[in-house]
């Protein structure tokens, strides 16, 4: 891709979000009950491309089973207040009660008790007793730490997750987690990320890990491009990372399951994630909506707690519906917050394609227009696609 001239000394690529681009349908269509929109991860089924975001305002050990149990996988966070408090039901009334002002400040005093190993064991055998998949989050530098106590569980699929993950990471203070090698040694199949370029997901592919998930700093709560000034539009990032995809799978004949993660609150982000080359998404933001939501309607990151550098915010996202509502409908609006699978199988449809890997070749071209053109009224009027 031609690099523009950023000034004398730097130039970069042009990226593009999901509201950049537009799929274009195809000269053939189908019924949308005859589109599969199903995924298979590893040893696992799932009739919805779906990963639940590690975030405690999503995904409590509940919501992991009813997202399991309509065809996805709800992936918790080991590091949340799932497994500081026995109960932390009262801290999630707190946080949604507080001022703006005062949100931050309170949520580093919450967070600052620490992990409770046992707690660790005990929420991923909850999850898998329900009979569903069971998936769960830590970061890179507990990730040691806490696999006794993972592997106690019995856990199905382990997310090493972070603002970005890399597999060569330095540091002078402390011994680094050897991904290539833990992942190698450790008895479970292994996603990895964020990352959001070419070269950075190969180098995580080769690690070993089944799926790398794409996205740095575009959900609802981050403020990581604010604050560190980084990030890769999605549209962009899923692409770069589906071409580094195909080199790895030419190189070994390991195929690696790219997950978009992020910056998708309708069912046709998701669509596009898709076209651009994802093979599942993973969301947040449209799921704290549901009325079995922890939080009800609140929502916040993974780095928004941090004790010295808060890279999130907590946001209200406004109770909508129920989980099945949210994520296979129906839907009751217009605005394509509810059935986002329902609205994926139709672009499917639309398009003409059967399977989520053929609708990973479907065209798309730059449409900055295309959210705004003949608009208005809704704009005006703040409905529909203006809303």
């Amino acid at each position: 891709m031609a690099e523009i001239e950023i000034g004398i000394y730097k130039s970069g690529r042009r990226g593009y979000g999901f509201d950049d681009i537009a799929i274009v349908p195809s000269r053939r269509t189908r019924d949308p009950e005859d589109v599969d929109i199903s995924w298979e991860i590893d040893a696992f089924h799932f009739e919805l491309p779906l990963m639940a975001a590690a975030m405690d305002g999503v995904t409590s050990p509940e919501m992991a089973v009813a997202v399991g149990k309509l065809g996805g996988v709800g992936v918790l966070n080991l590091e949340g207040l799932w497994t500081r408090y026995e109960d932390p039901q009262p801290l999630f009334e707190e946080i949604a009660s507080l001022a703006d002002d005062k949100a931050t400040a309170r949520m580093q005093q919450i967070y600052s008790e620490p992990v409770k190993p046992e707690l660790v064991t005990e929420r991923i055998r909850q999850i898998k007793e329900s009979g569903v998949v069971s998936s769960a989050s830590v970061t890179p530098q507990r990730t040691a730490e806490l696999a006794p106590a993972i592997l106690a569980g019995e856990l199905d699929l382990l997310v090493i997750q972070g603002t970005v993950v890399s597999a060569e990471h330095v540091s002078k203070t402390a011994e680094p987690l050897n991904l290539k090698k833990f992942i190698r040694e450790f008895d479970l199949p292994v996603v990895v990320g964020g990352c959001a370029s070419y070269q950075a997901a190969l180098h995580l592919m080769r690690t070993g890990a089944v799926g790398v998930l794409v996205g740095i700093g575009p959900g609802n709560a981050c403020t990581s491009r604010g604050v560190l000034g980084i990030g890769v539009p999605q549209a962009t990032a899923i692409a770069d990372v589906a071409g580094a995809r195909m080199r790895h799978l030419d190189e070994t004949g390991v195929y690696v399951h790219v997950i978009a993660d992020g910056g998708m609150s309708r069912g046709g982000d998701i669509a596009k994630a898709i076209a651009c080359g994802a093979d599942a998404v993973m969301i947040g933001s449209p799921l704290t909506s549901a009325v079995e939501a922890p939080c009800r309607g609140y929502h916040w990151g993974m780095a928004t707690f941090h004790p010295t550098l808060p890279r999130g915010t907590r946001v209200r996202t406004e109770t909508r519906g129920t989980i099945k509502e949210i994520l296979v409908g129906p839907a009751h609006e217009n605005d394509g917050r509810l059935n986002l699978f329902g609205a994926l199988r139709t672009a499917m449809a639309t398009c003409g394609f059967a399977t989520l890997k053929e609708f990973q070749k479907a065209e798309v071209m730059v449409a900055p227009a295309l959210q705004t053109e003949g608009k208005a009224l809704q704009r005006s009027q703040r409905v529909g696609m203006g809303n």
